[in-house]
């Protein structure tokens, strides 16, 4: 083997360690030098030389450690610089928002942007790019922007960011992420926002450390579904898996966007609470408190509309645990809502319907990321080619 292929492999070898390093930081927040030293299985000297040229790169910052009472120097502290942002935004039927969020997966900056009218993917892009403009003062604090990752309630096509079916939004066969891309001047990668939910709580919410799960995210475009199988996404072969908002839920409902009759997404909906609750929109936050207030006060009409959403949505869930067997049931959005209102009731009427052994070890649970989670799913699309190549 002649020195320039040795060089070659050599470097391969070092940007992929790279990548490992950064990749441990990012997902599991500020590590001691010496837990990347046994993660990673390398000695520490080469540890040390990644981490200082992450550090070099602006990706990670290191710290002294706080003063303990073990025997010995202690290690000092590698975490990721949240400097490094990425843009992050959700178009729906009322709203379009955007967020900043840093490589240690905090949140900077949040702002929703109320259409009152469902936005055509121009608008969309529009009120976006303005958004962003507006943001600049934030940007200005960032050490980098390393792009825009986008949260679409519809069928992307990942490779090149075309939405090809958003039905509640009424697009079909948008360039969505490449339009944006000439508006903001920023690189632009879109994927369906469930999918990215349910990557954000495997990574960093209430599905850590789970290998198997499946999220719903519940929100005004109607009921995604990202799946995680032997902890990698599901995605089919164009990327499409999960629809499970699409699943027959009640043979004796209505027409779907979608042509079907009975979706889930039919029979369990935003729209339908904040009809009972007299509210023409709200955020996430509000809808939890109109929500828990109706009916810890016994509002009849709440209280109905609430048993027949759950009582649909355990129809779904009883599928879904029959087809995935997970381990865990991960529910966002007004869905993440209708669960906390009794914690018991879901798993009780999943178990009742579902085979027992698939029932048995499986959990059902509100996201840990709350009104945060598309935000942070949509970061993350933006930050892979970073943690892929850190180096590049």
């Amino acid at each position: 083997m002649n020195g320039r292929a040795t060089g070659t492999n050599l470097d391969t070898v070092r940007r992929h360690n790279l990548a490992t390093v950064l990749g441990l930081v990012h997902r599991e927040g500020p590590l001691a030098r010496s837990a990347l030293t046994q993660a990673t299985g390398l000695n520490r000297s080469t540890v040390g030389a990644l981490v200082a040229e992450l550090a070099d790169l602006g990706l990670v910052q290191e710290r002294e450690p706080e003063l303990s009472n073990r025997v010995g120097r202690p290690s000092p502290v590698v975490a990721p610089d949240g400097r490094v942002v990425a843009l992050a935004i959700n178009p729906e039927i009322d709203a379009v928002t955007v967020g900043v969020v840093g490589l240690d997966a905090t949140v900077h900056r949040r702002v929703r942007y109320p259409t009152g009218h469902i936005p055509s993917a121009a608008e969309a892009v529009a009120i976006a790019a303005a958004v962003v403009d507006g943001l600049r003062a934030d940007l200005a604090k960032a050490s980098r922007v390393v792009g825009i990752g986008v949260a679409v309630p519809g069928l992307v096509r990942e490779e090149d960011g075309v939405v090809r079916l958003a039905p509640h939004l009424e697009w079909a066969e948008e360039p969505f992420a490449a339009e944006l891309a000439a508006a903001t001047g920023y690189p632009v990668l879109a994927a369906n926002d469930a999918s990215l939910g349910a990557d954000a709580e495997r990574l960093f919410g209430a599905g850590r450390g789970a290998s198997d799960l499946v999220y719903l995210n519940g929100g005004a475009s109607g009921i995604g579904a990202g799946v995680i199988v032997s902890g990698a996404p599901l995605t089919g072969i164009s990327g499409y898996a999960g629809e499970l908002g699409h699943t027959l839920v009640n043979s004796a409902g209505v027409r779907c966007h979608c042509g079907a009759v009975g979706c889930l997404e039919t029979e369990v909906s935003q729209s339908a609470l904040l009809h009972v609750l007299g509210m023409d929109a709200a955020d996430p936050e509000e809808l939890d408190r109109a929500l828990s207030a109706a009916i810890a006060a016994g509002d009849p009409a709440v209280t109905a509309e609430v048993d027949r959403q759950v009582g649909f949505l355990a129809t779904a869930l009883r599928n879904a645990t029959n087809v995935f067997d997970p381990q865990l049931i991960v529910l966002g959005g007004f869905l993440g809502a209708l669960h906390a209102l009794d914690p018991e009731r879901l798993p009780r009427l999943v178990g009742e319907q579902a085979l027992a052994a698939s029932a048995e070890r499986l959990s059902i649970v509100r996201a840990g990321l709350g009104s945060d989670i598309l935000m942070i799913g949509a970061a993350e699309l933006a930050f892979r080619p970073l943690l892929a190549a850190p180096a590049s």
